[in-house]
């Protein structure tokens, strides 16, 4: 299969985005067949510091791109660059972004949305003091009932209501949490926060997501989860870019890999390219040349079995728990 047979609605197949990658140039910045993603010149620094300092970066359509890198590489800043929650140093010098063809360098995080890029972020922003169903269902678009006017007029909005509310209880569901429909957010377990962001971003039936360390503070069984939920959505057709430390979910989900340190893109290839690339071993693993980070030894079946059962005596001893409070 030739580059120019491949589509986006291949990806599903595991050996057409094999067939996908093996045609990608591994040069850090190089140019690809279809990118959704293209970053010129973004330059942010603080004071002396230069946090971020990436010359050219495309991603490519309907794979997963995981960004990687040692701490303070400046991968989060990246992220906050070019979805609108910050603005780079080389404004007016050059920077350039775009998104499935929009330039997107002048627009603030809303338009970026709006356009098809939506994010989630290390910390999650689920609010606390609504419920679940309600946070679903701000992340959808173009709600009538947000227009003052509209507003007055119940039956303008009340039918597409219905079917917002429709769409938030299929995707809770999907990422089971449809029994805490009408719990606080702030009642959630981390993990189960992080579901409920991804399930809200996908609210707005984006093109792309953007997961800023995405399995950060997640219990091993519900990472497991996570990870299902990337690759399905990925063979699904939307572009994934995710940054991430755990070197398990990177070697086992990602179909690329960009590598950032000091700022700079260092690094591009398949995984298991990447990981024994001298450039990255010094920059991401620094002393630890010996150790294999993706050991697929401590993923064996027997291992995830006794942490799925540690994490469900945990959830079961802490409703045990709510519910005697309830009761008081």
């Amino acid at each position: 299969m030739s580059e120019h047979t491949i589509t986006t609605n291949d990806m599903a197949d595991p050996a057409a985005r094999t067939a996908l990658v093996a045609t990608l140039d591994a040069t850090p910045g190089a140019s690809k067949p279809d990118p959704i993603l293209v970053v010129d010149h973004i330059v942010r620094q603080f004071g002396g510091m230069t946090a971020v300092d990436v010359g050219h970066l495309e991603v490519q359509r309907g794979i997963i791109t995981a960004l990687i890198g040692p701490n303070g590489a400046g991968k989060t800043t990246f992220f906050n660059l070019i979805t609108g929650f910050d603005k780079p140093t080389s404004a007016k010098q050059g920077a350039h972004w775009s998104f499935d063809g929009r330039k997107l360098d002048k627009t603030s995080a809303s338009s970026v949305a709006q356009a098809g890029m939506v994010r989630t972020f290390q910390l999650t922003k689920a609010l606390s003091r609504m419920t679940v169903i309600e946070n679903m269902m701000l992340g959808a678009q173009n709600q009538a009932g947000e227009n003052l006017f509209k507003s007055m007029f119940h039956g303008v909005w009340r039918a597409q209501e219905r079917e917002i509310e429709a769409k938030a209880d299929e995707l809770l569901a999907r990422f089971k949490l449809l029994e805490k429909k009408h719990d606080y957010a702030g009642s959630l377990s981390g993990g189960q926060r992080k579901l409920l962001e991804m399930a809200r971003a996908l609210m707005s039936d984006p093109k792309m997501i953007m997961l800023d360390e995405p399995m950060a503070g997640v219990n091993p069984a519900l990472t497991q989860s996570l990870l299902g939920h990337i690759q399905t959505l990925r063979d699904e057709g939307m572009t994934v870019l995710f940054v991430e430390h755990d070197m398990h979910v990177v070697r086992h989900i990602s179909d690329w890999v960009a590598v950032m340190a000091e700022g700079r893109l260092v690094a591009e290839g398949a995984a298991d390219t990447v990981m024994s690339n001298p450039a990255v071993i010094d920059a991401y693993l620094g002393a630890h040349h010996d150790t294999d980070l993706g050991d697929d030894a401590l993923l064996t079946d027997e291992a995830l079995e006794e942490i799925e059962a540690e994490v469900a005596a945990e959830e079961a001893e802490r409703q045990a728990e709510e519910e005697a409070e309830g009761l008081r």
